[in-house]
C-alpha cells in the first residue's frame, strides 16, 4: 500500500495539473476545454443552435483526440501488463510527450489570432489528447486517488460528507473521504488560477509549469508495497 505522504502528493500534483492545463486551453484556444468533455459538447451544442456562430473545427475534433489520448493510455497500461511491468511512469511520459507537443505547437502559432490556424489546431488536439490519457490513468492507475480531473462528483461528494461530519454522522470513513477529496479540488482550482495568470504573463511557455509536474512524478520514487 502507498503512503499517505506519496497519495497526497500524487492527488495534489495531477489535481493542479488538470485544472491548469484546461484553463489555459480554454484561454489560449477560443474557449476549449481539454480535460472537461462535457463543456466542449455545450459549446459545440450552443455553436450549432446559435445560426451566428460558426461551430469551431477544433472543439469538434476534441471529442475524438480525447479517445484517442485515452485509447492510447489504455493500449500503453495492457502492453506494461502483459509484460509485468508498472505502468504509471509509462502513462506519465506519454502525458509529458503530448503536453510538450502542446507547448510546442502554441509558442509557433503565437501570437494566436481569430481563427483557429493549423499549428493551433494542432496544439488543442495534443493537449486534448493529453489530457485523455490524463483522465484514462486516473481511472486505470490512480484508483486510490479522487479523480483529478472531473471536479464535479469530487465536490458532491466532498459536500455530502462535509454535511455529514457537521450533523455528527461521520465515521472514521467519511472523515478519511473528506481529505482524500479535498486536496485535489483544492489543487484544481489552485491550477485553474495559477493558468489564468501565467498564460496573460507568458503566453504558451507557461506550459512549462505541468511538464515539471510530471517530470517531478517521474523523479519521485514510489514508496515499496507493505
Amino acid at each position: 500500500m502507498q503512503s499517505a505522504q506519496f497519495q497526497r502528493v500524487q492527488g495534489v500534483g495531477m489535481g493542479f495539473l488538470a485544472g491548469y492545463v484546461d484553463t489555459f486551453g480554454f484561454i489560449a484556444l477560443f474557449g476549449l476545454f481539454t480535460a472537461h468533455v462535457t463543456g466542449n459538447f455545450v459549446l459545440i451544442a450552443v455553436s450549432l443552435a446559435d445560426p451566428t456562430q460558426t461551430p469551431s473545427l477544433l472543439k469538434l475534433l476534441a471529442f475524438p483526440a480525447f479517445i484517442l489520448g485515452v485509447a492510447a493510455a489504455r493500449l500503453l497500461v495492457a502492453h506494461c501488463e502483459r509484460r509485468g511491468k508498472p505502468a504509471t511512469r509509462p502513462v506519465y511520459v506519454l502525458q509529458l510527450v503530448l503536453l510538450l507537443g502542446f507547448m510546442v505547437f502554441g509558442m509557433l502559432a503565437e501570437p494566436v489570432g481569430r481563427h483557429v490556424g493549423a499549428l493551433a489546431m494542432a496544439a488543442g488536439l495534443l493537449g486534448t489528447a493529453a489530457m485523455g490519457a490524463h483522465s484514462a490513468a486516473s481511472k486505470l492507475l490512480l484508483g486510490h486517488l479522487a479523480p483529478t480531473s472531473m471536479m464535479t462528483g469530487n465536490v458532491t461528494q466532498l459536500v455530502i460528507d462535509t454535511v455529514d461530519r457537521l450533523r455528527g454522522a461521520a465515521d472514521a470513513a467519511t472523515r478519511a473521504r473528506c481529505a482524500k477529496f479535498f486536496w485535489p479540488v483544492l489543487a484544481f482550482a489552485l491550477g485553474c488560477g495559477a493558468a489564468a495568470f501565467a498564460f496573460v504573463a507568458f503566453g504558451f511557455v507557461a506550459l512549462v509549469v505541468p511538464l515539471a509536474i510530471l517530470a517531478l512524478h517521474l523523479w519521485l520514487p514510489e514508496p515499496e508495497a507493505a
